[in-house]
């Protein structure tokens, strides 16, 4: 189970890798502002607080690689960074956009649950 559960940490950090990389630097180019929906003129000036939402999940990601290589506390560090997740997923989906709670809060979820039955 705890193979399983790593696996799915692995691919939310793999996911919070992406959303630092869309948001930091594709923000403006024509493939982010599709990915979110954007005007040109609404991404031009919206793209420091995208950029600071990226750092933000880059940290997230960082946390959770650090819980899978922590060999003494990362369940802990896991689980903190993993109810991180869950939070800012949950608030986004119900603040900002439904498909939030299904791309980011569900996944890390499901790993918080695998984490539980390691």
């Amino acid at each position: 189970m705890q193979t399983i559960a790593n696996i799915v940490i692995a691919f939310v950090a793999l996911q919070h890798i992406g959303f630092l990389i869309l948001e930091m630097f594709l923000w403006r180019k024509p493939f982010g502002r599709r990915v979110f929906g954007l005007s040109e003129s609404f991404a031009a000036e919206s793209a420091k607080l995208a950029a600071n939402q990226g750092l933000y999940n880059g940290f997230l990601a960082a946390g959770l690689i650090w819980g899978l290589l922590d060999p003494f506390y990362g369940l802990y560090i896991k689980v903190f960074f993993l109810s991180c997740v869950v939070i800012a997923g949950l608030y986004g989906g119900f603040m900002v956009k439904r498909s939030i709670l299904y791309v980011q809060a569900l996944p890390a979820f499901a790993a918080l649950i695998l984490v539980h039955f390691q």
